[in-house]
């Protein structure tokens, strides 16, 4: 039975939180436990991480400076043992879930076992995968929002295509490959198999849209529920391999080099948007967050991220969404969208810290929290 919105403002109000000095802001040690420290520390919040042994050395000797508290677990899934649970709430946690958290820990120990207020919406976090029902691409269909067109057989593939499909040993990871045809598909998809990089099972479950072409902008946003008000943090793009290094080769090198690139996500970089297309932006984020209201309530609380196309028509086309905090470190040194209302940059962590602070002073710490 999934953990419901009461018993998570329950142990809100259990924390019996006054002042911001009692607030531990929590975080997987992974994808973008950084910036949420940094930020968290910033604001001069307490900070806690939950890291797996074996990979804990980045947070443990070169960044111990932005964590109080560290927690190790054999394995990230042990973050919902009862003892490490206890140790979070003893500590006045509120946790803010990432990719990783969301992926190794699995949706249904997020949902049913993990007993700790997290900052934004626990349900919503499975929808992010494109084989569940009522996933991102029906809350984009909900909100209005251009997609591009998918595709119910690989032999409806008439135009440049892409096949997005799980890898087979890191479900974190996406074998995305493109195809222009079903015969095509057919090789590409069986030299995948054959390599071990995807299973027939995975690739039976895989989405399949025509290529939106364009300028790619990653838009990453903040809603906030005390205020309803909707922040663009801004622009990132991503830096992904092999991929990235296929295209840095002069184009015969690339036919020669005849190898099945993947698209793993190693780095981000910050970009800016022609400012005349900024009201598209926001206009995308708004009708989003309303969707989610309306389809996971209380909604898309805090982080979030739209990517996808400007394209010729100048059209914000959509291709994937970013249910919970974005990996992008890049926002708070790169974007000027934050530094333009606020008066000074603001990454993610910082963002979220405002929030927790804020309900703290007004009383509506539960505001924030499923």
């Amino acid at each position: 039975m999934s953990i419901d919105l009461d018993q998570v403002r329950g142990l809100v109000e259990d924390y019996e939180v006054e002042e911001k000095s009692q607030l531990t802001v929590g975080v997987l040690g992974s994808h973008s436990a950084l910036e949420i420290g940094y930020g968290a520390k910033e604001e001069d919040l307490k900070t806690l991480v939950v890291c797996e042994r074996g990979r804990e050395s980045t947070y443990t000797d070169h960044y111990d400076n932005l964590f109080d508290k560290i927690i190790l677990v054999d394995r990230f899934k042990n973050i919902v043992d009862p003892e490490v649970q206890e140790q979070m709430r003893d500590l006045r946690t509120f946790f803010v879930p990432n990719r990783s958290f969301a992926t190794y820990v699995g949706y249904d120990r997020v949902e049913e076992e993990f007993s700790v207020p997290i900052i934004g919406n626990r349900q919503i976090l499975r929808a992010e995968e494109r084989y569940e029902e009522n996933n991102q691409y029906d809350l984009l269909d909900v909100a209005g929002i251009k997609r591009p067109k998918e595709l119910d057989s690989p032999r409806d593939i008439d135009s440049l295509s892409i096949v997005k499909v799980q890898e087979k040993e890191r479900s974190v990871e996406r074998a995305f490959f493109y195809a222009s045809s079903y015969e095509e598909y057919k090789s590409r998809a069986e030299r995948r198999i054959e390599e071990g990089i995807i299973t027939e099972e995975d690739l039976k479950q895989a989405t399949i849209e025509e290529v939106a072409l364009g300028g790619l902008f990653n838009a990453n946003y903040f809603w906030s529920p005390l205020t309803d008000e909707i922040d663009l943090m801004g622009f990132d793009r991503r830096i992904q391999s092999d991929l990235d290094g296929l295209l840095r080769l002069p184009a015969d090198e690339q036919l020669q080099a005849n190898v099945d690139h993947q698209n793993i996500e190693v780095g981000h970089y910050g970009v800016t948007m022609r400012e005349s297309q900024l009201e598209k932006i926001f206009t995308a984020g708004r009708k989003f967050v309303e969707a989610c209201k309306d389809e996971y309530p209380p909604g898309m609380i805090g982080l979030f991220a739209l990517q996808g196309v400007l394209t010729k028509e100048l059209e914000f086309e959509v291709f994937d969404a970013s249910l919970r905090v974005p990996g992008s470190p890049a926002l708070g040194s790169t974007s000027p969208y934050m530094k333009y209302k606020y008066g000074e940059e603001v990454g993610s962590g910082k963002r979220i810290a405002w929030e927790l602070i804020r309900a703290a002073e007004n009383g509506d710490l539960k505001e924030l929290v499923t």
